[in-house]
């Protein structure tokens, strides 16, 4: 059989057994960094799934901004929002009004929105109930007589359009100490008492967990979020089962429901999944089938997607680096120079580095590998330089009197006498790579972040436990696996006497 029939019945088989043959659609969710939009993004899965879409659930990707864009660019093709973040955040600068305006809108960006599910989950201020009654604080308007109080709002608060810089314009706050932190992580700060006041979800758990007092916007400077579905124009076409599935969700959410399942997964611990099957069940009839991991399940698959993480960034890197460093050491005006430019790679903030690699290569691996790879290159090149550039004057020019080539020479002396100090730049690369590799789950590439993150976010230690301890033991284990192979690398004679 000729070679290109060949590859063109692979092709028609192929095509026969994707998707679109085969009647299933492969679909994309996400959903942003806070329980309500995971139980909603479980909720659009389980309806995917049921019109025969093969779904993947990417949970807690991170803020508007990540969301969207990755709508925009196709890692994602539905998401759950906000018609006040739509309006206030993500198209701030074209005043819009009702939700016709918000669809028009919407459309132009090849988006698409449903009605609103059913609550309205506006933005709020609240306090200890005990602290604001102590104080006689009813309205966001009593904060201006109390300007030594720490407030303490999510990081997307502290910059959005309808946030702490605009709230604070609205009633004239005087307060200085203001920090951003984690929304979850906020609560805890409030209880502890090292703030005063944070922002809230008025479908959150906490308020009444933690005894809050919703402070009454008496300026009505919040905005209606009444939660929605976006999802991309061309699911209409690739998967119309798919978007008439999410349609039948509009206006069956009441806010005392979506409170409801928010207390179910927070403070009684049952599972975002489980708790989106069964409202589906209980509002819309519909039964829907789930498998749940158990923890050794959960264990083994992000032990498997953190050591490919790890694995497939490090090896780039030393392909990379090791020349590099090589090169800094022979040439040594180019070398200031890579070292430099590794240098300030370094000097990103982890986080920011895996942002920047979103625009150039989507949500999830391939960018957390890129990032990866950037941040291993500097102990590595750093290390290689150093072990050729030590290496004795006499011994160089011994070499070279005796009419060694230098490839040769580069290769049977220099890289065995620096071997000590390069399998030492790989080993901190190494271990950097395990530590840095659990950011990877704010873009939903997986690994141990996805169980420390999902702990934060649910208060939940055991969750956190089950991703910083196999992280931890895995650097143990690739420091000594390094070591192991140091006794086989490193020449017997250069090994230092134990």
């Amino acid at each position: 059989m000729k070679p290109s029939l060949t590859a063109l019945l692979c092709l028609i088989i192929s095509l026969l057994n994707s998707p679109v043959f085969s009647g299933t659609q492969n679909v994309a969710v996400g959903s942003k960094s806070f329980t309500e939009s995971v139980v909603l993004g479980e909720i659009a899965s389980h309806l995917a799934r049921s019109a025969d879409g093969i779904v993947t659930h990417r949970r807690a990707m991170g803020g508007t901004r990540v969301l969207w864009n990755a709508l925009q660019n196709g890692d994602i093709s539905i998401y759950p929002e906000y018609t006040g973040t739509i309006t206030q955040e993500i198209l701030s600068e074209q005043q819009l009004g009702d939700l016709a305006s918000i669809q028009i809108a919407l459309a132009a960006h090849g988006v698409r929105m449903t009605r609103p599910l059913g609550f309205n989950n506006t933005y709020a201020i609240g306090m200890m109930e005990t602290h604001a009654a102590a104080l006689g604080i009813h309205t966001i308007s009593d904060l201006r007589s109390h300007p030594d109080l720490r407030f303490g709002f999510s990081n997307e608060f502290m910059d959005r359009g309808d946030g702490w810089p605009s709230l604070r314009n609205t009633y004239a706050l005087p307060q200085q100490r203001v920090n951003g932190l984690e929304h979850d992580l906020a609560y805890r700060g409030l209880e502890s008492g090292s703030i005063d006041a944070i922002d809230l979800y008025m479908t959150d758990a906490e308020i009444q967990y933690y005894k809050l007092r919703v402070l009454e916007d008496d300026l009505s400077h919040f905005p209606e979020y009444h939660a929605v579905l976006l999802y991309r124009k061309d699911l209409e076409h690739r998967a119309p089962r798919v978007t008439t599935a999410l349609k039948a969700l509009e206006g069956t959410i009441s806010e005392t429901s979506m409170r409801a399942m928010n207390v179910r997964v927070k403070i009684e611990r049952e599972t975002e999944t489980r708790t989106a099957a069964d409202f589906i069940e209980k509002k819309l009839g519909m039964h829907v089938k789930y498998n749940e991991e158990s923890i050794a399940d959960r264990v083994l698959r992000t032990t498997r997607e953190h050591i490919a993480l790890v694995a497939i960034s490090l090896s780039a890197a030393i392909l990379i680096a090791l020349p590099l460093g090589i090169i800094a050491a022979h040439l040594p005006r180019l070398g200031h120079v890579i070292l430099g430019i590794v240098g300030i790679i370094q000097t990103i903030p982890a986080l920011a580095l895996l942002v920047f690699m979103i625009p150039l290569l989507g949500i999830g691996v391939p960018a957390a590998i890129a990032a990866l790879f950037l941040y291993s290159l500097l102990p590595i090149v750093r290390n290689t330089y150093t072990g050729l550039h030590d290496i004795p004057q006499p011994l160089r020019e011994s070499a070279a009197a005796l009419g060694i080539p230098p490839l040769m020479r580069l290769r049977k002396i220099e890289m065995p006498l620096a071997s000590r100090s390069i399998l030492a730049g790989i080993k901190t690369s190494a271990v950097i790579n395990v530590g840095f590799a659990t950011l990877g789950a704010f873009i939903a590439a997986g690994g141990y972040g996805e169980s420390i993150l999902t702990g934060i976010r649910l208060d939940d230690m055991s969750l956190i436990l089950q991703g910083a301890i196999p992280a931890a033991t895995l650097a143990i284990a690739v420091q000594w696996f390094f070591e192991l192979l140091e006794r086989v690398v490193v020449p017997r004679g250069l090994r230092l006497k134990t």
